[in-house]
């Protein structure tokens, strides 16, 4: 009898979560037929769906001409985004599920279902990662900060597949902090489906695995990469090769991505030699910082991968700010020190960073976008987390890479020796 009350207690839970999807749902189908888009999704989800029910390449140009019908009303134009498919084949296996609703409205409700659920799940598992305790209202704060940032909606509006990627990418962390080292190469293996994104901090994970001689880590991400690559082989022999061609095509007819084609917009004469000189300083960096953490433990590794992912965006690959979210369990990572080692006043410095990042990057967009046939939003937007960031990882490194009893503590008990 006195499991009841337990057991109600979790009944109501999963009934109160499943109305919650539910609404949640309707909302994101509603919003979906009044607003048109979800530009990153259609073009995966209609050549993932041509594929299953035609057999068409996802890459071929039927394709393309029917998700640009489906995009446009009409073929797109050369200064247009050419809403190619352009992932790796395997993302199919990601998109699957979703082509197989065939109302395309419906299906992004869903998505946008996924994506949101992913946000609240990465808060989570950065938390867990960090090590971070809040208390109710200061967990509601940031719940509110995460889910209705700049990053995160934008991200929303366009159906990017970035967030579920970001939290992917953070529960292989969480996975290779309790030594499933077999589930986190699978998880960082399924990543790739947005190389861009990940393709640096994997390849620092597999130096760490190699200089810790964690080799179930290393050969499970090479090897379910493989398998990835040689089941959908069996499909399309010659996918990689179409990738590839798509791949190429993509900066034709995309905005500025990176930091030196920004700066040659700003500044024509120098600014591709600027972006050079900033990757270099990037690279030079992060070379040093991986050497740093060679045979490391778990937590060096952390504050790494926290460098590396805000040095990806400005390092010169191609990103989009619909993918910065994939830095949020680093940021998470400096409020976590400023809260250990300061107590009020790293408080204080959490709120004022809430007010700039939050307010302030939305002022920052609606001061910059440029209005055309579509709204645009600026090139600044592309800088201000990863500055933000890479200022912040490189101010608590000491404290985050030295023995985990706080600073202040340290600092008390040696004064009690005196």
């Amino acid at each position: 009898m006195k499991r009841l009350p337990t057991e109600l207690l979790f009944a109501s839970l999963i009934i109160l979560a499943a109305l919650v999807l539910v609404f949640l749902t309707w909302a994101n189908y509603r919003y979906s037929i009044q607003n048109p888009g979800g530009s990153d999704l259609l073009p995966r989800w209609a050549g993932t769906r041509l594929f299953i029910m035609e057999g068409q390449s996802p890459y071929s140009e039927e394709t393309t001409q029917e998700i640009q019908r489906l995009f446009y009303g009409r073929p797109a134009r050369s200064d247009e985004d050419q809403v190619l498919f352009v992932y790796p084949f395997y993302a199919i296996f990601l998109f699957s599920p979703f082509a197989l609703i065939p109302d395309y409205n419906i299906a992004r409700a869903v998505w946008m279902t996924v994506l949101e659920v992913s946000v609240i799940l990465l808060v989570a598992a950065g938390l867990s990662l960090n090590r971070w305790s809040l208390s109710p209202f200061m967990l509601g704060v940031l719940l509110l900060f995460a889910c209705l940032w700049y990053y995160t909606i934008r991200a929303l509006i366009n159906a990017n597949a970035a967030l579920l990627i970001a939290l992917t990418v953070y529960l292989a962390f969480l996975a290779m902090r309790d030594g499933r080292d077999g589930l986190a190469g699978l998880l960082l293996a399924l990543t790739t489906v947005k190389p861009q994104m990940v393709v640096l901090v994997i390849l620092l994970v597999l130096i760490w695995s190699i200089s810790n001689r964690r080799w179930i880590l290393f050969w499970s991400f090479l090897g379910n990469l493989a398998l990835f690559t040689a089941v959908t082989s069996l499909l399309i022999p010659n996918w990689i090769w179409q990738n590839l061609v798509q791949l190429f095509a993509y900066p034709d007819y995309t905005l500025p991505t990176t930091p030196g084609e920004i700066f040659a917009v700003w500044m024509p004469g120098v600014g591709m030699r600027l972006g050079y000189a900033l990757t270099v300083i990037l690279v030079a960096t992060l070379i040093y910082e991986w050497r740093q953490a060679w045979g490391k433990d778990f937590r060096w590794l952390l504050w790494t991968a926290g460098l590396t992912l805000a040095a990806t965006q400005l390092v010169g690959l191609p990103t989009a700010t619909e993918n910065y979210m994939i830095m949020f369990p680093a940021l998470l990572m400096v409020f976590a020190a400023w809260d250990e080692q300061w107590r009020s006043l790293g408080k204080m410095l959490i709120f004022g960073s809430y007010i700039l990042l939050f307010f302030g990057v939305w002022w920052l967009f609606l001061a910059t976008l440029e209005r055309g046939d579509q709204p645009v939003q600026g090139l600044i937007m592309f800088f201000p987390l990863p500055v933000f960031l890479l200022i912040g990882l490189y101010w608590v490194r000491w404290w985050v890479l030295r023995p985990e009893q706080p600073l202040l503590d340290r600092l008390r008990h040696s004064s009690r020796k005196q």
